[in-house]
Protein backbone atom coordinates (compact mmCIF):
# COMPACT_ATOMS: atom_id res chain seq x y z
CA UNK A 1 0.00 0.00 0.00
CA UNK A 2 1.44 3.43 -1.01
CA UNK A 3 0.23 6.76 0.37
CA UNK A 4 0.70 10.32 -0.98
CA UNK A 5 0.07 12.99 1.66
CA UNK A 6 -2.00 16.02 0.52
CA UNK A 7 -0.98 19.57 1.33
CA UNK A 8 -3.41 20.27 4.16
CA UNK A 9 -5.44 17.15 4.95
CA UNK A 10 -6.22 18.12 8.53
CA UNK A 11 -7.38 21.62 7.62
CA UNK A 12 -9.76 20.13 5.08
CA UNK A 13 -11.07 17.67 7.64
CA UNK A 14 -11.65 20.32 10.33
CA UNK A 15 -13.36 22.69 7.89
CA UNK A 16 -15.74 19.89 7.00
CA UNK A 17 -16.49 19.24 10.68
CA UNK A 18 -16.97 22.94 11.49
CA UNK A 19 -19.48 23.27 8.66
CA UNK A 20 -21.94 21.24 10.70
CA UNK A 21 -24.62 23.12 12.62
CA UNK A 22 -24.52 23.44 16.40
CA UNK A 23 -27.56 21.19 16.66
CA UNK A 24 -25.80 18.15 15.25
CA UNK A 25 -25.15 15.35 17.70
CA UNK A 26 -21.71 14.05 18.57
CA UNK A 27 -22.44 10.92 16.56
CA UNK A 28 -23.07 12.99 13.45
CA UNK A 29 -19.91 15.03 14.00
CA UNK A 30 -17.80 11.89 14.42
CA UNK A 31 -19.46 10.35 11.38
CA UNK A 32 -18.69 13.47 9.34
CA UNK A 33 -15.04 13.44 10.43
CA UNK A 34 -14.64 9.82 9.45
CA UNK A 35 -16.38 10.45 6.14
CA UNK A 36 -13.92 13.25 5.44
CA UNK A 37 -11.04 10.94 6.37
CA UNK A 38 -12.45 8.31 4.02
CA UNK A 39 -12.60 10.81 1.16
CA UNK A 40 -9.01 11.87 1.81
CA UNK A 41 -7.90 8.24 1.83
CA UNK A 42 -9.61 7.57 -1.48
CA UNK A 43 -7.73 10.46 -3.07
CA UNK A 44 -4.32 9.77 -1.58
CA UNK A 45 -3.92 6.02 -0.98
CA UNK A 46 -3.34 3.37 -3.58
CA UNK A 47 -3.82 -0.29 -2.63
CA UNK A 48 -1.45 -2.78 -4.22
CA UNK A 49 -3.07 -5.87 -2.62
CA UNK A 50 -6.71 -5.34 -3.45
CA UNK A 51 -7.55 -9.04 -3.36
CA UNK A 52 -6.44 -9.21 0.28
CA UNK A 53 -8.51 -6.11 1.08
CA UNK A 54 -11.62 -7.52 -0.62
CA UNK A 55 -11.18 -10.82 1.22
CA UNK A 56 -11.07 -9.00 4.57
CA UNK A 57 -14.16 -6.97 3.67
CA UNK A 58 -16.07 -10.10 2.68
CA UNK A 59 -15.21 -11.84 5.96
CA UNK A 60 -16.12 -8.72 7.96
CA UNK A 61 -19.56 -8.65 6.33
CA UNK A 62 -20.10 -12.05 7.95
CA UNK A 63 -18.23 -11.80 11.28
CA UNK A 64 -19.47 -8.29 12.11
CA UNK A 65 -22.94 -8.74 10.67
CA UNK A 66 -25.85 -7.71 12.87
CA UNK A 67 -27.52 -11.00 11.91
CA UNK A 68 -24.65 -13.50 11.91
CA UNK A 69 -22.09 -11.83 14.18
CA UNK A 70 -23.48 -13.00 17.52
CA UNK A 71 -24.45 -16.56 16.46
CA UNK A 72 -20.92 -17.04 15.10
CA UNK A 73 -19.48 -15.75 18.39
CA UNK A 74 -21.53 -18.23 20.43
CA UNK A 75 -20.66 -21.05 18.05
CA UNK A 76 -16.95 -20.22 18.34
CA UNK A 77 -17.20 -20.19 22.14
CA UNK A 78 -19.03 -23.53 22.13
CA UNK A 79 -16.34 -25.09 19.91
CA UNK A 80 -13.54 -23.78 22.15
CA UNK A 81 -15.23 -25.14 25.29
CA UNK A 82 -16.02 -28.46 23.59
CA UNK A 83 -12.38 -28.92 22.57
CA UNK A 84 -11.26 -27.91 26.07
CA UNK A 85 -13.54 -30.41 27.81
CA UNK A 86 -12.82 -33.26 25.41
CA UNK A 87 -9.07 -32.68 25.41
CA UNK A 88 -8.51 -32.07 29.13
CA UNK A 89 -10.01 -35.26 30.58
CA UNK A 90 -7.09 -37.60 29.84
CA UNK A 91 -4.19 -35.31 30.90
CA UNK A 92 -6.10 -34.33 34.07
CA UNK A 93 -6.47 -38.00 35.00
CA UNK A 94 -2.81 -38.71 34.23
CA UNK A 95 -1.64 -35.78 36.35
CA UNK A 96 -3.89 -36.85 39.25
CA UNK A 97 -2.52 -40.41 39.05
CA UNK A 98 1.06 -39.14 38.95
CA UNK A 99 0.58 -36.90 41.98
CA UNK A 100 -1.14 -39.74 43.86
CA UNK A 101 1.75 -42.08 43.01
CA UNK A 102 4.31 -39.50 44.16
CA UNK A 103 2.36 -38.87 47.36
CA UNK A 104 2.93 -42.49 48.32
CA UNK A 105 6.69 -41.98 48.26
CA UNK A 106 6.39 -38.75 50.24
CA UNK A 107 4.36 -40.59 52.88
CA UNK A 108 7.02 -43.35 53.06
CA UNK A 109 9.67 -40.69 53.60
CA UNK A 110 7.68 -39.20 56.49
CA UNK A 111 7.27 -42.67 58.03
CA UNK A 112 11.01 -43.39 57.80
CA UNK A 113 11.75 -40.07 59.50
CA UNK A 114 9.14 -40.93 62.20
CA UNK A 115 7.51 -37.56 61.60
CA UNK A 116 4.45 -36.79 63.75
CA UNK A 117 1.04 -37.35 62.17
CA UNK A 118 0.06 -33.69 62.44
CA UNK A 119 3.10 -32.65 60.39
CA UNK A 120 2.28 -35.24 57.71
CA UNK A 121 -1.32 -34.04 57.75
CA UNK A 122 -0.48 -30.38 57.26
CA UNK A 123 2.25 -30.81 54.65
CA UNK A 124 0.91 -33.78 52.68
CA UNK A 125 -2.84 -34.11 53.27
CA UNK A 126 -3.33 -30.35 53.32
CA UNK A 127 -0.63 -28.46 51.43
CA UNK A 128 0.46 -31.10 48.91
CA UNK A 129 -3.00 -32.37 48.03
CA UNK A 130 -4.43 -28.87 47.86
CA UNK A 131 -1.70 -27.76 45.47
CA UNK A 132 -1.77 -30.87 43.27
CA UNK A 133 -5.57 -30.73 43.00
CA UNK A 134 -5.35 -27.23 41.57
CA UNK A 135 -2.57 -28.21 39.16
CA UNK A 136 -4.21 -31.41 37.90
CA UNK A 137 -7.65 -29.83 37.50
CA UNK A 138 -6.60 -26.40 36.20
CA UNK A 139 -3.51 -26.96 34.09
CA UNK A 140 -4.84 -29.19 31.25
CA UNK A 141 -7.98 -27.10 30.48
CA UNK A 142 -6.04 -23.84 30.49
CA UNK A 143 -3.26 -25.35 28.38
CA UNK A 144 -5.94 -25.93 25.73
CA UNK A 145 -8.25 -22.97 26.30
CA UNK A 146 -5.76 -20.11 26.15
CA UNK A 147 -3.75 -21.22 23.09
CA UNK A 148 -7.00 -21.49 21.14
CA UNK A 149 -7.99 -17.98 22.18
CA UNK A 150 -4.49 -16.75 21.29
CA UNK A 151 -4.83 -18.31 17.83
CA UNK A 152 -8.17 -16.55 17.32
CA UNK A 153 -6.56 -13.28 18.38
CA UNK A 154 -3.61 -13.75 16.01
CA UNK A 155 -5.98 -14.58 13.19
CA UNK A 156 -7.76 -11.28 13.80
CA UNK A 157 -11.12 -12.57 14.98
CA UNK A 158 -11.15 -11.31 18.59
CA UNK A 159 -11.12 -7.62 17.53
CA UNK A 160 -14.31 -8.43 15.58
CA UNK A 161 -15.82 -9.79 18.80
CA UNK A 162 -14.99 -6.48 20.50
CA UNK A 163 -16.58 -4.64 17.57
CA UNK A 164 -19.78 -6.67 17.95
CA UNK A 165 -19.91 -6.27 21.73
CA UNK A 166 -19.30 -2.53 21.46
CA UNK A 167 -22.91 -2.05 20.35
CA UNK A 168 -24.23 -3.76 23.48
CA UNK A 169 -21.88 -2.03 25.91
CA UNK A 170 -22.69 1.36 24.42
CA UNK A 171 -26.42 0.73 24.89
CA UNK A 172 -25.74 -0.27 28.50
CA UNK A 173 -23.95 3.03 29.14
CA UNK A 174 -20.48 1.50 29.24
CA UNK A 175 -17.40 1.77 27.03
CA UNK A 176 -16.73 -0.54 24.10
CA UNK A 177 -13.26 -1.36 25.47
CA UNK A 178 -15.03 -3.11 28.34
CA UNK A 179 -15.56 -6.01 25.93
CA UNK A 180 -11.76 -6.43 25.83
CA UNK A 181 -11.39 -6.35 29.61
CA UNK A 182 -14.29 -8.78 29.90
CA UNK A 183 -12.54 -11.16 27.50
CA UNK A 184 -9.43 -10.91 29.68
CA UNK A 185 -11.60 -11.97 32.63
CA UNK A 186 -12.17 -15.37 31.04
CA UNK A 187 -8.56 -16.09 31.92
CA UNK A 188 -8.10 -14.21 35.18
CA UNK A 189 -10.30 -11.54 36.77
CA UNK A 190 -7.30 -10.14 38.66
CA UNK A 191 -5.43 -9.52 35.40
CA UNK A 192 -8.60 -8.12 33.83
CA UNK A 193 -8.86 -5.49 36.56
CA UNK A 194 -5.40 -4.25 35.61
CA UNK A 195 -6.35 -4.27 31.92
CA UNK A 196 -9.13 -1.72 32.60
CA UNK A 197 -6.39 0.93 32.43
CA UNK A 198 -7.03 1.02 28.66
CA UNK A 199 -10.35 2.81 29.43
CA UNK A 200 -9.66 6.54 29.73
CA UNK A 201 -12.94 7.59 31.37
CA UNK A 202 -12.86 7.07 35.20
CA UNK A 203 -16.63 6.43 35.24
CA UNK A 204 -16.52 3.80 32.53
CA UNK A 205 -13.41 2.23 33.99
CA UNK A 206 -15.23 1.83 37.31
CA UNK A 207 -18.10 0.15 35.47
CA UNK A 208 -15.66 -2.32 33.96
CA UNK A 209 -14.05 -3.01 37.35
CA UNK A 210 -17.35 -3.60 39.16
CA UNK A 211 -18.79 -5.93 36.51
CA UNK A 212 -15.75 -7.91 35.38
CA UNK A 213 -16.38 -10.63 37.97
CA UNK A 214 -19.50 -11.87 36.16
CA UNK A 215 -17.53 -13.83 33.57
CA UNK A 216 -15.93 -17.11 34.71
CA UNK A 217 -12.18 -17.04 35.36
CA UNK A 218 -9.82 -20.00 35.19
CA UNK A 219 -10.63 -20.87 38.80
CA UNK A 220 -14.35 -21.27 38.08
CA UNK A 221 -14.21 -23.11 34.76
CA UNK A 222 -13.58 -26.52 36.43
CA UNK A 223 -16.59 -26.11 38.74
CA UNK A 224 -18.90 -25.17 35.86
CA UNK A 225 -17.60 -27.94 33.59
CA UNK A 226 -17.62 -30.64 36.28
CA UNK A 227 -21.13 -29.96 37.58
CA UNK A 228 -22.54 -29.54 34.07
CA UNK A 229 -21.04 -32.90 33.13
CA UNK A 230 -22.19 -34.75 36.27
CA UNK A 231 -25.75 -33.43 36.50
CA UNK A 232 -26.89 -31.45 33.46
CA UNK A 233 -25.49 -33.92 30.91
CA UNK A 234 -26.11 -37.01 33.05
CA UNK A 235 -28.47 -38.61 30.52
CA UNK A 236 -25.97 -38.50 27.65
CA UNK A 237 -22.87 -40.50 26.74
CA UNK A 238 -19.82 -40.09 24.53
CA UNK A 239 -19.65 -37.05 22.27
CA UNK A 240 -23.23 -36.04 23.04
CA UNK A 241 -22.33 -35.76 26.74
CA UNK A 242 -19.44 -33.45 25.93
CA UNK A 243 -21.65 -31.41 23.57
CA UNK A 244 -24.37 -31.06 26.22
CA UNK A 245 -21.79 -30.07 28.84
CA UNK A 246 -20.35 -27.44 26.50
CA UNK A 247 -23.85 -26.10 25.76
CA UNK A 248 -24.65 -25.69 29.46
CA UNK A 249 -21.34 -23.93 30.11
CA UNK A 250 -21.93 -21.60 27.14
CA UNK A 251 -25.38 -20.82 28.56
CA UNK A 252 -23.72 -19.91 31.86
CA UNK A 253 -21.25 -17.64 30.08
CA UNK A 254 -24.07 -15.92 28.16
CA UNK A 255 -25.99 -15.45 31.42
CA UNK A 256 -22.89 -13.87 32.95
CA UNK A 257 -22.61 -11.47 30.00
CA UNK A 258 -26.31 -10.56 30.34
CA UNK A 259 -25.75 -9.81 34.04
CA UNK A 260 -22.69 -7.72 33.12
CA UNK A 261 -24.68 -5.62 30.66
CA UNK A 262 -27.67 -5.29 33.01
CA UNK A 263 -25.59 -4.20 36.00
CA UNK A 264 -23.63 -1.78 33.78
CA UNK A 265 -26.90 -0.23 32.58
CA UNK A 266 -28.29 0.10 36.12
CA UNK A 267 -25.07 1.63 37.47
CA UNK A 268 -24.81 4.03 34.51
CA UNK A 269 -28.30 5.30 35.36
CA UNK A 270 -27.72 5.56 39.13
CA UNK A 271 -24.39 5.62 40.98
CA UNK A 272 -22.24 6.07 37.85
CA UNK A 273 -24.30 8.36 35.64
CA UNK A 274 -22.84 9.70 32.45
CA UNK A 275 -22.74 9.50 28.67
CA UNK A 276 -20.63 6.72 27.10
CA UNK A 277 -17.56 8.00 25.30
CA UNK A 278 -16.76 6.99 21.75
CA UNK A 279 -14.64 3.98 20.99
CA UNK A 280 -12.52 3.93 17.85
CA UNK A 281 -11.40 0.38 17.08
CA UNK A 282 -9.02 -0.45 14.26
CA UNK A 283 -9.85 -3.83 12.78
CA UNK A 284 -6.61 -5.51 11.70
CA UNK A 285 -6.51 -7.61 8.54
CA UNK A 286 -7.00 -11.34 8.81
CA UNK A 287 -3.70 -13.19 8.79
CA UNK A 288 -2.46 -16.71 9.17
CA UNK A 289 -1.44 -17.19 12.84
CA UNK A 290 1.95 -18.54 13.85
CA UNK A 291 0.50 -21.71 15.27
CA UNK A 292 3.53 -23.27 16.95
CA UNK A 293 4.90 -20.05 18.48
CA UNK A 294 1.45 -19.05 19.72
CA UNK A 295 0.70 -22.41 21.33
CA UNK A 296 4.06 -22.68 23.07
CA UNK A 297 4.06 -19.08 24.30
CA UNK A 298 0.45 -19.16 25.55
CA UNK A 299 0.82 -22.55 27.20
CA UNK A 300 4.02 -21.65 29.02
CA UNK A 301 2.77 -18.24 30.15
CA UNK A 302 -0.54 -19.51 31.50
CA UNK A 303 0.97 -22.67 32.96
CA UNK A 304 3.47 -20.64 34.97
CA UNK A 305 0.66 -18.34 36.11
CA UNK A 306 -1.49 -21.24 37.30
CA UNK A 307 1.40 -22.97 39.06
CA UNK A 308 2.39 -19.75 40.82
CA UNK A 309 -1.19 -19.20 41.93
CA UNK A 310 -1.41 -22.78 43.20
CA UNK A 311 1.69 -22.42 45.33
CA UNK A 312 1.13 -18.91 46.68
CA UNK A 313 -2.63 -18.99 47.28
CA UNK A 314 -4.16 -22.45 47.09
CA UNK A 315 -1.49 -24.22 49.15
CA UNK A 316 -1.84 -22.07 52.31
CA UNK A 317 -5.63 -22.31 51.98
CA UNK A 318 -5.31 -26.10 51.86
CA UNK A 319 -3.29 -26.01 55.09
CA UNK A 320 -5.90 -23.82 56.79
CA UNK A 321 -8.69 -26.13 55.69
CA UNK A 322 -6.84 -29.18 57.06
CA UNK A 323 -6.37 -27.45 60.41
CA UNK A 324 -10.07 -26.55 60.65
CA UNK A 325 -11.01 -30.12 59.75
CA UNK A 326 -8.86 -31.52 62.56
CA UNK A 327 -9.67 -29.17 65.44
CA UNK A 328 -12.67 -30.47 67.39
CA UNK A 329 -15.36 -28.63 69.32
CA UNK A 330 -16.87 -31.35 71.43
CA UNK A 331 -17.70 -34.23 69.10
CA UNK A 332 -17.52 -32.24 65.88
CA UNK A 333 -14.81 -30.43 63.91
CA UNK A 334 -14.66 -26.68 63.40
CA UNK A 335 -15.32 -27.28 59.71
CA UNK A 336 -18.51 -29.24 60.40
CA UNK A 337 -19.61 -26.80 63.13
CA UNK A 338 -19.39 -23.82 60.77
CA UNK A 339 -21.21 -25.76 58.06
CA UNK A 340 -24.11 -26.52 60.43
CA UNK A 341 -24.35 -22.83 61.38
CA UNK A 342 -24.55 -21.82 57.71
CA UNK A 343 -26.94 -24.58 56.69
CA UNK A 344 -30.33 -22.86 57.34
CA UNK A 345 -29.38 -19.82 55.25
CA UNK A 346 -27.75 -21.95 52.56
CA UNK A 347 -30.91 -24.07 52.21
CA UNK A 348 -32.81 -20.93 51.22
CA UNK A 349 -30.38 -20.59 48.31
CA UNK A 350 -30.82 -24.19 47.16
CA UNK A 351 -27.40 -25.08 48.61
CA UNK A 352 -26.20 -26.48 51.94
CA UNK A 353 -23.89 -25.33 54.72
CA UNK A 354 -20.85 -27.21 53.41
CA UNK A 355 -21.16 -25.57 49.98
CA UNK A 356 -21.43 -22.08 51.46
CA UNK A 357 -18.51 -22.79 53.81
CA UNK A 358 -16.41 -23.98 50.85
CA UNK A 359 -17.05 -20.69 49.04
CA UNK A 360 -16.11 -18.68 52.15
CA UNK A 361 -12.87 -20.60 52.71
CA UNK A 362 -12.25 -20.47 48.97
CA UNK A 363 -11.98 -16.67 49.02
CA UNK A 364 -8.19 -16.78 48.39
CA UNK A 365 -8.66 -18.85 45.20
CA UNK A 366 -11.74 -20.22 43.44
CA UNK A 367 -9.75 -23.32 42.49
CA UNK A 368 -9.96 -24.77 46.00
CA UNK A 369 -13.74 -24.58 46.48
CA UNK A 370 -14.36 -28.14 45.29
CA UNK A 371 -11.49 -29.70 47.31
CA UNK A 372 -12.73 -27.96 50.48
CA UNK A 373 -16.28 -29.16 49.78
CA UNK A 374 -15.10 -32.75 49.40
CA UNK A 375 -13.11 -32.52 52.61
CA UNK A 376 -16.18 -31.38 54.48
CA UNK A 377 -18.42 -34.07 53.00
CA UNK A 378 -16.03 -36.96 53.57
CA UNK A 379 -14.99 -35.76 57.06
CA UNK A 380 -11.53 -37.26 56.53
CA UNK A 381 -9.51 -34.27 57.61
CA UNK A 382 -7.67 -34.42 54.30
CA UNK A 383 -8.07 -33.10 50.80
CA UNK A 384 -9.25 -36.47 49.55
CA UNK A 385 -8.54 -37.83 46.11
CA UNK A 386 -11.66 -39.26 44.47
CA UNK A 387 -11.45 -42.19 42.07
CA UNK A 388 -13.40 -41.19 38.97
CA UNK A 389 -16.38 -38.98 38.24
CA UNK A 390 -18.90 -41.66 39.16
CA UNK A 391 -17.68 -41.88 42.76
CA UNK A 392 -17.57 -38.08 42.92
CA UNK A 393 -21.21 -37.79 41.84
CA UNK A 394 -22.17 -40.47 44.34
CA UNK A 395 -20.63 -38.40 47.14
CA UNK A 396 -22.80 -35.46 46.10
CA UNK A 397 -25.94 -37.61 45.85
CA UNK A 398 -25.28 -39.11 49.30
CA UNK A 399 -25.39 -35.59 50.71
CA UNK A 400 -28.77 -34.78 49.20
CA UNK A 401 -27.74 -33.13 45.93
CA UNK A 402 -30.22 -32.69 43.10
CA UNK A 403 -29.92 -31.01 39.72
CA UNK A 404 -31.10 -27.81 41.47
CA UNK A 405 -28.19 -27.99 43.92
CA UNK A 406 -25.76 -28.33 41.02
CA UNK A 407 -27.43 -25.51 39.07
CA UNK A 408 -27.40 -23.09 42.01
CA UNK A 409 -23.80 -23.91 42.87
CA UNK A 410 -22.89 -23.12 39.26
CA UNK A 411 -24.83 -19.85 39.45
CA UNK A 412 -23.30 -18.90 42.79
CA UNK A 413 -19.82 -19.77 41.49
CA UNK A 414 -20.43 -17.61 38.41
CA UNK A 415 -21.78 -14.56 40.24
CA UNK A 416 -20.27 -14.46 43.74
CA UNK A 417 -17.58 -12.13 45.08
CA UNK A 418 -14.14 -11.90 43.41
CA UNK A 419 -11.22 -13.92 44.77
CA UNK A 420 -8.75 -12.38 47.20
CA UNK A 421 -6.19 -11.55 44.51
CA UNK A 422 -8.80 -9.73 42.43
CA UNK A 423 -10.01 -7.72 45.44
CA UNK A 424 -6.43 -6.66 46.18
CA UNK A 425 -6.02 -5.51 42.57
CA UNK A 426 -9.31 -3.61 42.74
CA UNK A 427 -8.09 -1.72 45.81
CA UNK A 428 -4.74 -0.97 44.13
CA UNK A 429 -6.47 0.35 41.01
CA UNK A 430 -9.24 2.36 42.71
CA UNK A 431 -7.36 3.42 45.87
CA UNK A 432 -10.76 3.26 47.54
CA UNK A 433 -12.00 0.98 50.34
CA UNK A 434 -15.56 1.99 49.48
CA UNK A 435 -15.42 0.82 45.86
CA UNK A 436 -13.51 -2.31 46.86
CA UNK A 437 -16.33 -3.14 49.27
CA UNK A 438 -18.88 -2.45 46.54
CA UNK A 439 -16.96 -4.79 44.23
CA UNK A 440 -17.31 -7.47 46.93
CA UNK A 441 -20.88 -6.79 48.05
CA UNK A 442 -22.54 -6.16 44.67
CA UNK A 443 -21.84 -9.57 43.05
CA UNK A 444 -22.46 -11.34 46.36
CA UNK A 445 -25.89 -9.75 46.66
CA UNK A 446 -26.70 -10.65 43.05
CA UNK A 447 -25.53 -14.25 43.61
CA UNK A 448 -27.74 -14.58 46.68
CA UNK A 449 -30.75 -13.01 44.92
CA UNK A 450 -30.42 -15.20 41.80
CA UNK A 451 -29.96 -18.50 43.68
CA UNK A 452 -32.74 -17.64 46.16
CA UNK A 453 -35.14 -16.84 43.32
CA UNK A 454 -34.17 -19.94 41.33
CA UNK A 455 -34.57 -22.27 44.32
CA UNK A 456 -38.00 -20.95 45.27
CA UNK A 457 -39.33 -20.86 41.71
CA UNK A 458 -38.31 -24.50 41.19
CA UNK A 459 -39.88 -25.48 44.51
CA UNK A 460 -43.06 -23.51 43.75
CA UNK A 461 -43.40 -25.20 40.37
CA UNK A 462 -42.82 -28.59 41.97
CA UNK A 463 -40.00 -29.50 39.57
CA UNK A 464 -38.06 -31.53 42.18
Amino acid sequence: MRATVPLNPFDELMDYAKSLSDGDTREQIVSAIFQTSRDICKETITYTKREKLHETEKLDRIFTSKIWGFPIMLAMLAVVIYITIAGANVPSSLLAEFFGWFEGYITLAFEKMHAPEWLHGILVLGLYRGTTWVVSVMLPPMAIFFPIFALLENYGYLPRVAFNMDRLFKKSGAHGKQSLTMAMGFGCNAAAIMSTRIIESPRERMLAILTNNFVPCNGRWPTLILLASLFMAAGYTGGWKTLMTASVVVAMVVFGIVVTLTVSWVLSKTALRGMPTHYTLELPPYRRPKIWDTIVRSTLDKSICVLKRAVTVAAPAGVLTWVLANIHIGDTTVLAYVAHLLDPFARQLGLDGYILMAFILGLPANEIVLPILLMGYLSTGALTEVDGLHSLKQIFLDHGWTWLTALNMMLFSLLHYPCGTTLINIYKETKSKKWTFVAFALPTGIAIAVTFTTAHIVQWLGLL
